[in-house]
């Protein structure tokens, strides 16, 4: 069982290494969707804001059950259709950052909440959709980078997902605030 201490250190540590992070990355890694599987597993990985979003969704199903992962996936079929037929949506780049900071809000007010599913479900679904907009306006029709990227995001969701249902609450509340913070970081960096 890891001491105080030790998660102390722990959790300082990934906050240092997540702000150097913001230092070297752009806030957004949307580009082109048309490389191999290996370019689409780089992706989530590498673009800050999505590797946020989706530990924020490994974190909430972690919270309050794999239900909630549904809610994920249909954000991502939806909004990646409607972007992959020219959808836009005004400003999706500053809201694909802020939806890192929704889950993390969503996540500190859900215990206040009399029915917190269908809030934080629509907050979850609402900001993955976003996201996946953005990737379907980039896509090229090419399977194999959708198959890397959709590829990384099951495993760092899993991940995280493990790692959530070992947190203690003040845990999952300092990790809470971190996505909210970090969100609101990267949504002001191009600025």
């Amino acid at each position: 069982m890891p001491t105080q201490l030790t998660r102390s250190l722990l959790l300082s540590s990934a906050a240092g290494f997540g702000l150097s992070l913001l230092s070297a990355l752009p806030a957004g890694a949307h580009g082109s969707a048309d490389a191999g599987v290996m370019a689409g597993a780089l992706h989530p990985l590498l673009g800050l804001d999505h590797l946020l979003l989706l530990v924020g969704v490994g974190l909430t199903a972690a919270r309050f059950g794999p239900l909630l992962l549904g809610f994920a996936l249909g954000g991502a079929l939806l909004g990646s259709v409607f972007g992959s037929f020219g959808g836009q949506l005004p400003g999706a780049e500053l809201l694909a950052a802020l939806a890192v900071s929704a889950v993390g809000a969503v996540l500190l007010l859900s215990d206040k909440l009399q029915r917190p599913l269908p809030v934080v479900g629509a907050v979850l679904g609402s900001g993955v959709a976003v996201h996946a907009l953005l990737h379907g306006q980039e896509a090229a029709g090419t399977s194999s980078w959708w198959l890397g990227a959709l590829l990384a995001s099951v495993l760092t969701i899993g991940v995280s997902f493990v790692a959530g249902r070992q947190l203690n609450q003040r845990q999952n509340l300092l990790a809470a605030g971190g996505l909210l913070l970090l969100g609101g970081v990267l949504a002001l960096a191009p600025l």
